[in-house]
């Protein structure tokens, strides 16, 4: 199996597909060494850059795999399932026509309108700053601004929280301008998150256990947007202020979205399709779409995977994922990041990692590390994941508590997340908004 990736995501899914009775052999396409992957692969391969296909087809033509993961977004949104199949090898990984679900935000929305899918905030396309400002008074000071692309979770700026006032949601629209042609302005919508990943086939849509993650880099939901500070998922396989039906509508809004994307384009969508969901007063919203596993959220999910990761991927890309049954463990999982001090505006890179007092049991995955003469060093992102499995979330989050404590360095992480206090600040919010 070919895997094009190197971050803790990729961890999680090099470790799912080794415990696969298959014995998989793993060979990697990575553009750093991420230690842990390195311990699992039969051949890793470094590369300048994981979209360049050159070297890709010179790694295929040498290993011949039976079939490719495409881990991060980039490889995905720039055509790698569609490179690979030209030399005749699938890809669990949708093709960059179906892939603009994420890498164009303003596709995702305009399918949702096209194809009379539910679950749409009220939004703009702007391909200028002309008649922003206008469009700005209309939501009154409830905004949303997005640039279209790729941003890694960082394009994002809210009114009240990182924008004051009208000018400065002008100038960060100048700003997105720079960099992407489209701009969109949303309405501002309020309640708690939750991620739904699902296994897609094209046309067979399968869940994966709801996550919730944190995007802020700071306690009690402070501070600037990150890729994710960390996550977690309940044994119930709800979340505690989500409901069945609330699950069972975001499921539809997923499988609409999977007819939709043939539909538009007469390519399915082969893949992982992760909806981004709000709970709101007048339901459950679409925040986003991304074409991949969550990183963290899929630290949550795959440890607890009871089905054979390699059946999952042939059904996904054979089309036959109705005829498996695809069953997770019941437990309650807490993922929790360690990150340089500085994350995410100025992270103090090359820093050591100590793990000797971190005990050989305690799960982790390496995400952006360096490592240099035997010893592990922070970069300028997310370091380590740690997990805890337990069968109730406060015994989960307190192994993923105590495992993060025991890693030293110049780092940092957020003891809140999977805490009694905060879930039911998420509870009491979704209380509140259920009343109204």
């Amino acid at each position: 199996v070919l895997l094009i990736g190197n971050g803790a995501r990729e961890h999680a899914i090099a470790e799912a597909l080794k415990r696969s009775p298959a014995e998989v052999e793993l060979v990697v396409f990575a553009n750093k060494k991420n230690p842990g992957i390195f311990e699992l692969a039969s051949n890793y391969v470094l590369t300048d850059d994981l979209s360049n296909f050159d070297n890709l087809r010179q790694l295929v033509v040498k290993e011949k795999p039976h079939f490719a993961f495409i881990g991060p977004d980039n490889p995905i949104a720039d055509g790698a399932a569609d490179e690979l199949e030209k030399m005749h090898v699938p890809s669990v990984g949708p093709k960059k026509s179906v892939a603009r679900v994420e890498s164009s935000k303003s596709f995702a929305r305009d399918l949702l309108v096209k194809y009379k899918i539910p679950g749409c905030p009220r939004f703009r396309v702007f391909f200028s700053m002309e008649g922003i400002d206008e469009y700005l008074d209309e939501l009154q000071g409830e905004y949303v601004i997005k640039a279209d692309g790729l941003m890694y979770g960082k394009g994002v700026k809210v009114s009240g929280e990182h924008l004051e006032n009208t000018e400065e949601a002008i100038n960060y629209c100048r700003e997105c301008f720079k960099s992407s042609d489209k701009v969109i302005v949303e309405e501002k919508l309020y309640g708690p998150e939750f991620s739904l990943m699902s296994f897609v086939d094209g046309k067979n849509v399968v869940d994966m256990p709801p996550v919730q993650d944190h995007k802020r880099a700071f306690e009690r939901d402070q501070g600037p947007n990150t890729g994710g500070m960390g996550s977690y998922s309940d044994a119930n396989h709800l979340l505690p202020f989500v409901t069945k039906e609330d699950l069972e509508i975001a499921h539809k809004i997923n499988q609409l979205v999977t007819k939709a994307l043939y539909e538009e384009t007469g390519v399915y969508f082969k893949g992982i399709l992760y909806g981004g969901f709000m709970l709101t007063k007048e339901g459950v919203k679409l925040i986003e779409y991304n074409a991949r596993f969550g990183d963290p959220e899929a630290m949550n999910v795959l440890p607890i995977l009871k089905t054979d990761f390699v059946d999952i991927c042939l059904s996904i890309i054979e089309g036959t994922l109705d005829k498996l049954d695809v069953e997770f463990e019941e437990k309650a999982t807490v993922c929790k990041y360690a990150v340089p001090q500085g994350y995410p505006d100025h992270p103090q890179a090359n820093s050591p990692l100590d793990f000797s007092e971190v005990p050989k049991d305690v799960r982790y995955y390496y995400a952006s590390v360096n490592e240099k003469d035997g010893q592990i060093l922070t970069s300028t992102s997310r370091a380590v994941g740690f997990v805890g499995i337990a069968d109730t979330l406060p015994e989960a989050e307190e192994i993923a508590e105590k495992a993060i404590r025991l890693l030293k360095g110049n780092i940092f992480h957020r003891p809140d997340i999977g805490t009694e206090a905060l879930i039911q600040q998420r509870v009491k919010m979704m209380e509140g908004i259920r009343t109204k």
